[in-house]
């Protein structure tokens, strides 16, 4: 017999590729956080000893999510000013905010306060982008989540950094001094096309093509964007990108709302990632994506949740529903993101944009154990017909039940492993209490 430290047995395993695929009674055997063998579950059982065991027989296992785009740190700001447009949002309220209270403390503990919830979420890797990535990047290790951290650069001050120069000096700084950490990649990640100049850009597209980074930035998120970007650059944002060299299988456009036909036909023949965060759109009234016809031209979509300053939750079960019926509704074609498709944007679909689709994102012998199990018991989801079905269009976040990252249990039973809820509560009413 071969020898495995952990052994999860689960009624459904949906490894996400090959895609459609449903495994009955199967299990996922672990070694040195790795996945070395998925089968039925009898046949894994005989096969190896020495593990720890987790029977889960009324759940569906699943890769662990990817939460593509989202601000760790705002979750400190859920919920501070709702109801607004973006930009009025944004200069009103959110920047002066920061301007005052960002810090790598308020960046710490805010960023912990969103691993928390992403991991009762069943989401075990996130891109980031926010001020002070390096207390980004220590609160995910703590956590034990894997974060693709943004190396953030805006042409304002901020309380981080000076100009464009500072941001991309020590953002490159933190990548070189953390580089070797398991569980963190770094990303460029130049704020919007508006706050970021041609030079800086241009910079930005060097050290990316350089150090083979992926560039994470805002794109086309409103009207008013392309309008300003119209009578200052004469060129849509993407036309400008383009011109600058950013366009290429590394460019994660988050949002990516609003596209001319051609921008699509622009975005598919340069092998860009789109970021499709539906909740944050809707919210921000900054409108619909036009993602059935991205998937039809066949741009990777992913999806994020944003900031919970802009979307609330940071929850990814439900954005997978949202992107599934929000394209359905907005093309006229039921058949739009079917469940599965949806659940891959979740979670292959991001590992592929953040450049570590090798490493996570599905099921796969030789993958890191990053596994999400998701219960399929109770009255609101019975009958159950197609457990991939009932996990984007019934189930949610309160039916996560067990996280593995890298093979080490982050949840278990429904419950946090390794972090203080209640420290964390009182951190939150702490940061409240400087903010108001």
């Amino acid at each position: 017999m071969e020898a495995a430290d952990l052994i999860v047995q689960a009624r459904w395993v949906a490894p996400v590729d090959p895609s459609g695929v449903v495994l009955e009674s199967h299990a996922v055997a672990v070694r040195g956080g790795a996945i070395v063998a998925i089968g039925p579950s009898a046949a894994i059982a005989a096969r190896y000893s020495g593990a720890a065991r987790v029977d889960l027989d009324e759940h569906v296992l699943i890769p662990g999510l990817v939460n593509l785009h989202t601000h760790a740190a705002m979750t400190l700001m859920r919920g501070l000013a709702d109801d607004r447009p973006l930009m009025e949002w944004l200069r009103s309220y959110i920047w002066p905010v920061e301007t005052q209270i960002v810090s790598p403390a308020f960046v710490h503990d805010g960023t912990l306060l969103a691993c928390a919830e992403m991991l009762q979420s069943g989401i075990t890797c996130f891109g980031d982008m926010y001020f002070f990535p390096e207390a980004a990047a220590q609160a995910a290790l703590e956590a034990g989540l894997r974060a693709a951290i943004g190396m953030i650069v805006i042409e304002m001050p901020s309380p981080y950094a000076g100009d464009a120069r500072d941001y991309l000096a020590k953002g490159l700084a933190l990548r070189d001094a953390m580089r070797d950490e398991a569980l963190l990649s770094f990303c460029m990640a130049p704020h919007a096309p508006y706050t970021v100049s041609d030079a800086t850009l241009e910079r930005v597209a060097t050290y990316a093509a350089e150090l083979d980074l992926p560039v994470h930035m805002h794109v086309h998120e409103t009207d008013d964007e392309i309008r300003e970007s119209l009578a200052t650059h004469n060129a849509r944002p993407l036309a400008r990108l383009q011109r600058l060299g950013l366009l290429g299988p590394g460019l994660i456009a988050v949002h990516a709302v609003h596209l001319a036909p051609d921008e699509i036909d622009l975005l598919a023949r340069h092998g860009c990632n789109v970021a499709h965060c539906p909740t944050s759109n809707l919210k921000l009234a900054s409108g619909i994506a036009p993602v059935a016809d991205m998937i039809a031209r066949g741009i990777n979509v992913g999806l994020g949740t944003d900031g919970a300053a802009s979307n609330n939750r940071l929850d990814l079960l439900s954005e997978m529903r949202l992107a599934a019926l929000l394209a359905k509704g907005a093309s006229g074609s039921a058949t739009a993101v079917p469940a599965h498709r949806a659940l891959h944007m979740a979670t292959l679909a991001g590992a592929k944009a953040l450049g570590l689709d090798a490493r996570v994102g599905s099921l796969t012998p030789g993958k890191r154990a990053d596994m999400t199990a998701i219960r399929m018991s109770g009255i609101e989801l019975a009958p159950l017909y197609d457990p991939v079905s009932h996990l984007v269009y019934a189930a949610g976040r309160e039916h996560v039940t067990h996280v593995w990252v890298d093979g080490k249990p982050r949840v278990e039973n429904g419950a946090l492993t390794g972090i203080d809820v209640r420290e964390l509560e009182l951190k939150a009413a702490h940061w409240r209490e400087k903010i108001v």
